[in-house]
């Protein structure tokens, strides 16, 4: 089965204009962008990675009149999947963290460590919510067994939060991809 390649497939019945597909064109560069931020943004915090992902594939289903494989359908399922990883990218370092022992004091300390870290790298923002982590849990409690512990849930928290945002908006990019090409 053909599918459509609008706006040039052969089954319209007038050749579209120069500006029909200058905007068409310039609507693709867009989604890509907002592809390959919303990539991005699954590493830094500073971008929302799935949701920037979700809107340049919606923004290329509406170019492409939610032609396969951009179906409302497939629309609709990657909106709740985009929904329920941005809530759960929330609760995954909280439940780490609460998981190896971490006080409110040792989740704070991550947050300051991680917004620290971020102005250095993605690499220097999970360091940060490391370290964070550790050295307020350690000046709270004075245990340094239960602080590396709590620093440690709250990294593979974060840490398992990336790679969910990473695959979601991995997967949006796939579909981006077969509906360009």
């Amino acid at each position: 089965m053909k599918r459509p390649d609008y706006p040039f497939h052969d089954g319209y019945p007038q050749s579209p204009q120069k500006e029909e597909r200058l905007f068409y064109y310039i609507g693709l560069v867009i989604g890509s962008l907002f592809i390959l931020l919303g990539l991005a943004g699954s590493i830094l915090p500073i971008l929302p990675g799935p949701t920037l992902s979700f809107i340049g594939l919606f923004w290329v289903a509406l170019l492409r009149h939610f032609s396969p494989p951009l179906t409302p359908t497939l629309i609709l399922f990657m909106l709740i999947i985009t929904i329920a990883i941005t809530v759960m990218d929330y609760f995954i370092p909280l439940i780490g963290a609460k998981k190896y022992g971490a006080s409110k004091w040792g989740i704070y300390g991550s947050i300051v460590g991680m917004v620290i870290g971020a102005f250095l790298s993605p690499l220097g923002m999970l360091l940060g919510a490391l370290i964070g982590a550790v050295l307020v849990e350690w000046m709270v409690s004075r245990k340094e067994k239960q602080a590396l512990k709590a620093g440690w849930g709250i990294f593979i928290g974060s840490i398992l939060g990336s790679i969910l945002k990473l695959v979601v908006s991995g997967v949006m990019a796939y579909y981006f991809i077969i509906a360009v090409l």
